[in-house]
């Protein structure tokens, strides 16, 4: 029998230990002879990420196949078809060199030198050199104290640990080194501080020994995400070597060739996105399944673009989301997908079947669908007329159903980035909410990626406005049309979706109490003077709020940190100790300010955590936290949760 109980006080069996168990995440799904190799998040072994082959681990605790280059990160592991045959190149975590071993028989030796300071020198984007005998990737040097200290080169790394040679130091960022089939050039991707690469950034291609390279793409308004070179036709005769890219001069990420001689072609013109920003370095939005027919990601749902027809069409299958990790051999596709109630598995997909299968399962302990919220895609209005696109995640209880004279309280999430994203697929922390009567609503304010360049630009130079009056115009409009009650209203994100959290919480009436995790709170403390941030995103204020330090008051005016008085309601605070993207200063300043303001508030560290929640306790205690938080904000007491203690 269904009971009815007051929103907030259901009973689940959705617990933290739940959302921390599946909380690690799927990276960098690849495909090398016919197997299929992965990297996976260990909550439960300290946060670690393991490395995978067909299901089987190949390196045991403490090994963690991750680097720290640009502090998120990019791809650490490749496989090489060397003169010994197989061998595996990744980057560990604990000192960030590139270590080798056989998969066969797994005894890794470091083949990077070792560095003078502590991840002195750290290495991404693994690739294959000529050969067999060289690892190609991106080297950041550490070059000082500050952290804006940073040199950035792409290196080739002898696999017998003889010193490295560079390749190019085109850009003060770089990825990706790709060496063209006939190994005479090799081309990259390169962009220049004040512009993020999903602003403006550049394809360049040398020839192999030369110091000298050629643009051929991209600019201060062209982003390209992606570079491959096309593998040559069988059947043509002396083919010139040409380069397949994802790239938007006309606003939208879509795939081009582009010869040697800087003409290219959109192979299927569209206002599609079929790219991504480049946060972590060597994503894959696009693969080759053969000349002419390639295998896209529309927005994130799987697609196949055919150049006979400039045609893009949808890949019918059961999962609507996959990673932009995209491998495919003879007809079959290797990579990541998702959906509403499916968290990311690794599967693979016969294109000429349609055969989908799972080579990685639920987690055990994930309770009956009928416990998952399946959200409903909608797009709001905007204050400017602008359509904001939301993903809405209703109470989901089997069990349960609220009082006929009650509205559920609802807390918007706001995604981080702010160049992220949110996507319909499984996120068991926002199940934890919905399976006790909390409803959730997920934005994509204007900034977000999926919906071309112009939509993205929507926020320039109006950071923690445009973000905040988006979010605020769909919680608002759910408690107009009775969805959700508007005196029961929460916002909750991490990284700049703390930013926006905290902004809205100084800014608009419209929420009781904010969640604000690893947050931006000062943006004077974000500029390349101000030091408070890496290296990567320290100018990245610049294009979202204006030039530094011209609107200095601009950044006064909209920084969190200077408005605590501000604050609409009761605010709770996450803070990772070794975070070096939002280090723990600004949180601990905005603490120390509403401290004797008798604002109820609460404020968690965690060791050992950097930038996002990886360790099994840390989730589960920033769950309960949060919930016990809510419970006491909207008047609810919350089943089987430590009751966290405000302080004011």
């Amino acid at each position: 029998m269904v009971k009815i109980a007051p929103y907030g006080t259901w009973t689940s069996p959705i617990g933290a230990a739940d959302a921390a168990a599946a909380g690690g995440g799927l990276h960098w799904v690849d495909l090398h002879r016919g197997r299929v190799w992965w990297a996976e998040g260990r909550p439960a072994e300290g946060g670690r990420v393991a490395l995978v082959r067909d299901g089987r681990d190949l390196l045991p605790p403490p090994w963690n196949v991750r680097n720290r280059v640009h502090e998120y990160g990019g791809r650490p592991w490749v496989v090489l078809d060397t003169p010994d045959g197989e061998r595996v190149a990744f980057t560990d975590w604990d000192d960030q060199r590139i270590y080798l071993f056989d998969p066969d028989d797994p005894h890794p030796v470091p083949i990077s030198p070792e560095p003078e300071r502590h991840h002195g020198l750290r290495y991404a984007d693994l690739t294959a050199g000529p050969g067999g005998t060289e690892v190609w990737c991106v080297r950041e040097t550490v070059t000082g104290d500050a952290r804006t200290d940073v040199r950035r080169e792409l290196v080739a790394v002898p696999l017998d640990g003889s010193a490295p040679r560079v390749l190019a130091a085109s850009h003060h960022f770089m990825t990706g080194p790709r060496l063209s089939p006939d190994g005479a050039h090799f081309a990259w991707i390169g962009w220049d501080h004040p512009d993020m690469p999903w602003d403006g950034s550049e394809l360049c291609v040398a020839a192999v020994g030369s110091a000298d390279h050629r643009v051929l793409a991209g600019g201060p308004r062209e982003a390209v995400c992606q570079v491959e070179w096309e593998t040559p036709d069988a059947d043509a005769d002396d083919p010139a070597p040409a380069l397949l890219a994802l790239t938007d001069p006309d606003g939208w990420w879509n795939l081009y060739r582009i010869g040697l001689d800087g003409t290219s072609r959109n192979l299927a013109p569209c206002r599609e996105e079929l790219g991504g920003p480049m946060w972590r370095l060597g994503n894959r939005w696009f693969a080759a399944i053969r000349p002419g027919r390639y295998l896209v990601l529309r927005s994130g749902a799987l697609a196949v673009l055919d150049e006979r027809s400039g045609t893009v069409t949808d890949v019918d299958n059961d999962l609507p989301v996959w990673l932009s990790q995209l491998a495919v051999h003879d007809g079959v596709v290797v990579g990541g997908a998702a959906g509403p109630r499916d968290e990311a598995a690794v599967v693979t997909l016969d294109l000429s079947t349609g055969e989908l299968t799972r080579l990685t399962d639920h987690p055990a302990s994930l309770p009956p669908a009928d416990y998952l919220p399946v959200p409903e895609e909608r797009v709001f209005t905007g204050p400017d007329g602008q359509d904001v696109p939301a993903y809405v995640y209703p109470p989901t209880n089997p069990d349960f159903t609220g009082p006929d004279d009650e509205l559920p309280p609802y807390v918007v999430h706001v995604h981080g980035g702010p160049t992220g994203r949110s996507v319909p697929v499984l996120d068991v922390d926002i199940a934890y909410f919905t399976s006790r009567g909390i409803g959730v609503v997920s934005v994509n304010y204007g900034g977000s990626t999926g919906y071309g360049r112009a939509f993205r630009e929507r926020l320039r130079e109006q950071w923690g406005v445009v973000d905040v009056n988006d979010c605020a115009a769909v919680a608002q409009a759910l408690a107009d049309e009775g969805t959700a009650d508007g005196a029961r209203l929460g916002i909750r994100g991490g990284s700049a979706g703390g930013w926006t959290s905290a902004a809205s919480m100084t800014s608009v009436k419209t929420y009781r109490c904010g969640m604000v995790a690893f947050p931006i709170l000062d943006l004077r403390g974000w500029t390349g003077e101000g030091g408070e941030t890496h290296d990567f995103e320290s100018r990245y204020v610049e294009g979202l709020v204006g030039p530094w330090p011209q609107t200095a008051d601009r950044y006064a005016e909209r920084s969190p940190s200077g408005r605590v008085e501000r604050l609409a309601g009761p605010v709770l605070l996450l803070q990772g100790l070794e975070d070096e993207i939002c280090p723990p200063e600004q949180a601990d300043r905005f603490v120390a300010a509403l401290d004797g303001t008798g604002i109820p508030h609460a404020y968690l560290t965690f060791e050992g955590e950097q930038h996002g929640f990886r360790k099994a306790g840390t989730i589960i205690a920033a769950l309960e936290a949060e919930l016990s938080f809510y419970g006491q904000v909207f008047g609810f007491v919350p089943d089987g949760v430590p009751v966290l203690e405000l302080r004011r």
